[in-house]
């Protein structure tokens, strides 16, 4: 058995003493089969909270009423949860009641697709009740048992199987499929937030582009933020090689696909998905640098200052992406030229405010923010040398002070 799992049996192995069953379950093992990086360890018992609690002394009750307690074993957590069922389900997001059984089986029955529905005792042995192995070896998204019924628990199924398309190179399932079409419409029941954190996901993955395929191929993207009437955008986002962009670049090449260019028609789209002012002001920026570099042959040293290096290299990314279908592999040139300006930042300058006003009898205002632009990209430019006494004569030349 390999870490992170030798880690965790000790846990398993108190609740056994204790006289109850526990098992690895849900993405963990499943990712432990197909031998890639296993990211959260997740334990299910047949112990309920109160007995998990009386069985460890450090824990924390983080989904206590869903049968969740965090434990706290050798500096590190675990969440715990007890085998259960549920009920019927509100607003197809969460269930109406939470019933705690004794048995795995029961468990693992209403959990989403047979990939997942898989668990792993303290020995390595499998437990699969739902042909997840063969699922797996297939590169299927099925769904444990009715897909409808599945996706009437949780519309949010719905994205979860199109995303591990993107992150697995799995293909979705026919019954499965055709699940996801019949009931595309209960995706609106689903706060955007979570929506917002699958798409994430998904447009992060090594086979987003077969991903968004099949999201136009179901229509799903007509439900989701401001995407409608984009089927047209997410084909040619589809057609694209995103997987060497980070995620706010990835943002930005989907407005643009959109035609989207109006820094408050991006915050109105962005708002939209929930992001944050700081992912926000971000994307602008990089969409800026874009139609700024369509302009340009090179980056100038004001260009370059004034975007910054992240942004500069997001830009350019994306230019060489967009026009020459490529992703510029080479950026080395454009560090190197950011690293040879005399300045990164306006902090930098050898002169501030205050200097202005002791070497002139002027009030302070307004005046103070043009002569300390000017010299500013004078100084980018390399017309001018950062140093105090040579930026005050200078001024003082021009007659600026």
């Amino acid at each position: 058995m390999i870490n992170p799992f030798k880690e965790a049996l000790p846990i398993i192995k108190k609740i056994e003493e204790a006289g109850y069953e526990a098992y690895f379950v849900g993405g963990a093992v499943r990712d432990h089969l197909l031998n890639i990086q296993i990211n959260d360890i997740d334990i299910a018992s047949s112990a309920t909270p109160e007995e998990i609690k009386a069985i460890f002394p450090h824990t924390i009750d983080v989904g206590i009423a869903h049968g969740t307690v965090m434990v706290i074993w050798n500096q590190d957590t675990y969440e715990i949860t007890t085998f259960r069922t549920e009920s019927t389900y509100l607003d197809y997001r969460r269930p109406e009641q939470v019933f705690f059984v004794r048995e795995l089986k029961e468990d693992l029955k209403r959990r989403d697709f047979t990939i997942n529905a898989m668990a792993m005792d303290k020995n390595g042995q499998i437990i699969d009740y739902f042909n997840g192995e063969d699922a797996l070896k297939k590169k299927e998204i099925k769904t444990v048992g009715n897909p409808n019924e599945r996706f009437q628990e949780d519309a949010l199924r719905m994205m979860r199987g199109i995303r591990f398309v993107s992150t697995l190179g799995f293909q979705v399932e026919m019954e499965t499929l055709k699940g996801i079409v019949d009931n595309q419409q209960l995706l609106s029941k689903i706060a955007v937030e979570r929506i917002t954190a699958e798409f994430e996901k998904l447009l992060q993955g090594r086979w987003c582009s077969d991903a968004l395929e099949i999201m136009i191929e179901t229509k799903l993207y007509r439900f989701l933020p401001m995407l409608e009437s984009a089927e047209k955008a997410i084909s040619q986002l589809a057609k694209l090689h995103l997987t060497k962009l980070e995620l706010p670049e990835k943002w930005a090449v989907l407005l643009l696909c959109l035609g989207v260019k109006d820094k408050q028609q991006i915050e109105l789209f962005l708002r939209a998905w929930k992001l944050s002012v700081k992912q926000i002001k971000t994307v602008q920026k990089i969409i800026y640098w874009i139609l700024q570099r369509e302009q340009m042959s090179t980056w100038s040293r004001q260009a370059l200052y004034f975007a910054t290096l992240s942004i500069a290299v997001s830009a350019e990314k994306i230019y060489h992406l967009l026009w020459n279908q490529d992703i510029c592999s080479d950026i080395s040139s454009l560090e190197e030229q950011y690293r040879k300006l005399p300045i990164k930042s306006k902090e930098e300058l050898a002169i501030s405010g205050n200097d202005l006003l002791r070497w002139t009898e002027k009030r302070p205002g307004p005046w103070i923010k043009d002569v300390l632009s000017l010299v500013e990209s004078k100084v980018v430019e390399q017309k001018l040398p950062n140093d105090k006494q040579l930026i005050k004569e200078w001024l003082q030349r021009c007659h600026q002070i």
